[in-house]
């Protein structure tokens, strides 16, 4: 199922409030919190991937590889995290 930019933008968002301040989540959380069946939210993954790029070019979350954090301009290869970033909101 192809989901819209802002329903997987919410989700992102949701699963990190949902977090302590510092930590961080697997894109494939996202991913399999939308779609249950693997073949599914694995082919989720790459806009999953883009939309966590655009929020990170925003800032609202930072991309990252181990301690680094990863330009949102570039496709990362190997797995990333997702964490809160400089213009997260939290309520």
């Amino acid at each position: 199922m192809i989901h819209p930019d802002d329903v997987i933008a919410s989700r992102v968002l949701q699963l990190l409030e949902q977090r302590a301040i510092g930590a961080s989540i697997c894109p494939s959380e996202v991913a399999r919190s939308l779609e249950q069946e693997e073949p599914a939210w694995r082919a989720l993954m790459p806009e999953v991937r883009r939309v966590a790029r655009a929020l990170a070019a925003a800032q609202i979350i930072d991309l990252t590889q181990g301690d680094v954090r990863l330009d949102p301009d570039s496709e990362p290869e190997g797995p990333i995290r997702l964490r809160r970033g400089a213009h997260f909101k939290h309520p």
